[in-house]
């Protein structure tokens, strides 16, 4: 549970809507009801690494750094998630993991992250049994505990092999605002519901909910469906700007109640 940049931001982020969005999860008293990761999408990284190889946060939008920022979400009792691609580039064509696994690894358990989403564009057909073991061998070798989340979008059979990888893995191709898409990635993610359990997760990708394009009714229904999948709860809205029908939403502690237990059916 927690929240990320992509669904209303997309390439729009910073270091200060970071803390800003940290700070109203507290206000809000979602982190009291198991929010708890701040997760950065695409873009909070440069096309081009530096001389040794390194990852380069954007030095715009992030002047200071990931650990920085990382500092700042944890100070606040939070998590600290961050995103790359299993690819030779992100999805918006900044710097991937591909090759790079072991360093990026290292930097990110340097910088104090606890979640990293992995995404697969620009992955040069490189079978994704190979390229997804890749970081989560590099993650293990840090030492540091890192959820890891397989974004390869349900392709390549991922139910068979993902299980054994990742904490949670895509089900299907990105979500989007509106009810044609909730129906479908609900319908679709639950076609394997049997390989997902305690520590590993089927994700129909994160939640809709805040941004506008349904209404309360079918927002309430795609709240419902996420938490009777045991799906990951990731809110992707504007946390300074939504709704307070939307947050009474997001903060229904009976459907929150049955996505966390393992024995609630």
């Amino acid at each position: 549970m927690g929240w990320n940049t992509w669904n209303k931001f997309a390439c729009n982020i910073d270091e200060p809507l970071i803390k800003q969005s940290a700070d109203q999860l507290i206000e809000y008293g979602l982190q009291d009801l198991g929010y708890t990761y701040i997760n950065l999408d695409d873009c909070w990284q440069l096309a081009d690494r530096d001389a040794d190889g390194h990852v380069v946060a954007d030095p715009t939008t992030f002047p200071n750094g990931m650990k920085v920022v990382g500092d700042y979400i944890h100070s606040k009792g939070l998590k600290f998630g961050i995103y790359s691609s299993a690819g030779t580039m992100t999805c918006q064509r900044r710097a991937g993991s591909l090759g790079y696994e072991a360093i990026d690894a290292a930097d990110y358990a340097d910088w104090g992250v606890d979640y990293l989403k992995y995404d697969n564009c620009y992955n040069n057909g490189v079978s994704a049994e190979v390229r997804y073991p890749a970081m989560r061998d590099a993650l293990l070798a840090t030492g540091r505990p890192i959820f890891y989340s397989i974004c390869n979008w349900g392709e390549e059979e991922t139910w068979k092999w993902a299980p054994t990888t990742g904490n949670s893995w895509r089900t299907t191709q990105d979500i989007f605002d509106g009810w044609s898409s909730i129906e479908y990635n609900f319908k679709k993610s639950q076609e394997h519901f049997e390989v997902s359990g305690p520590g590993g997760w089927n994700d129909p990708d994160m939640l809709e909910v805040g941004n506008g394009g349904m209404t309360i009714e079918e927002e309430k229904t795609h709240f419902a469906l996420w938490a009777l999948a045991k799906a990951p709860l990731i809110i992707g809205c504007d946390l300074t700007t939504v709704r307070p029908e939307s947050l009474k939403i997001l903060k229904n502690s009976n459907l929150i109640a049955v996505n966390q237990d393992p024995a609630a059916k």
